[in-house]
């Protein structure tokens, strides 16, 4: 077994205690989908009791730590203490059309010394597959046991590269268009999974080379942040600064292919 903190080991048995509620009501999706009220309601609930069960258990653990949740909002703790950043359900739009890709991501931010935050822990797990990504500042990133690390690979034209897509509500199509077009040419091919979270533990992992989307709450990105770049990867925003959290914009890859995709992005936008 890799010795982690005992924030990890409180971060998973969280995610796992609500895995089994969100497994139960992803089946219970399709049956869902054929009645008049329709699935909506019913996933926002599966949302807010996997939510529930998290702060419970994070709550048990550090009982005067604040939290920043996707459903509950901001939750006042000891400013001095860090705090729990959680998204119960990342894949809402798969979860409520019965596609098996979504996750659940838990991360710590904690003060620095001189002023400002960091993201110190992070978790994304999948329910479905019980893939439980987790790293910590400085200790590397790994699934379960095993040690991550970016994809080796060099080229633009060998990469598989991720993204999200504007939609209803959200994003810029423009603006994403225009990064599609200087994108999708130069790449081996282009996915869009639907679960940002899982999108950078796949980075993380060596599985996509690179991703980038903009229009990012923090809960869907904190912790995937932290396994890409202690998976030996680079994230920023799409002007190649330190401020992706801060612009809610991400180009994330290994060294090699990032400086290559986020030129395009940029080179795009100009």
């Amino acid at each position: 077994m890799v010795a982690h903190s005992g924030l990890i080991t409180v971060m998973q048995r969280a995610a796992r205690k609500a895995a089994p509620r969100l497994r139960r009501d992803f089946g219970e999706v399709e049956h869902l989908q054929v009645s008049r009220k329709g699935p909506a309601d019913f996933v926002s609930m599966a949302d807010k009791r996997a939510e529930q069960t998290i702060v419970e258990e994070l709550r048990n653990a550090r009982p005067d730590w604040g939290m920043l949740l996707e459903e509950g909002g901001e939750v006042e703790g000891n400013p001095d203490k860090p705090r729990w950043i959680v998204d119960p359900l990342d894949g809402t739009t798969n979860f409520l059309h019965g596609v098996p890709h979504f996750s659940i991501s838990i991360a710590v931010e904690e003060k620095k010394p001189g002023g400002g935050t960091e993201i110190t822990q992070g978790l994304v797990y999948q329910p479905l597959t019980d893939e439980s990504f987790w790293a910590e500042k400085g200790r590397g990133a790994w699934l379960h046991d095993a040690r991550l690390r970016v994809s080796a690979r060099r080229d633009l034209n060998e990469s598989l590269i991720g993204t999200g897509m504007p939609h209803c509500g959200r994003g810029d199509p423009v603006k994403w268009s225009k990064i599609f077009a200087a994108v999708a040419p130069e790449v081996s091919g282009l996915r869009r999974f639907g679960s940002a979270a899982l999108d950078l533990a796949w980075v993380a992992a060596g599985r996509m080379d690179g991703f980038w989307e903009d229009d990012l709450d923090l809960w869907d990105t904190a912790a995937g942040v932290l396994l890409v770049r202690e998976a030996g990867g680079f994230v920023t925003d799409y002007r190649g600064a330190d401020r992706a959290f801060e612009r809610g914009e991400y180009v994330a890859a290994s060294s090699a292919i990032h400086s290559k995709l986020q030129k395009l992005v940029a080179g795009a936008l100009r």
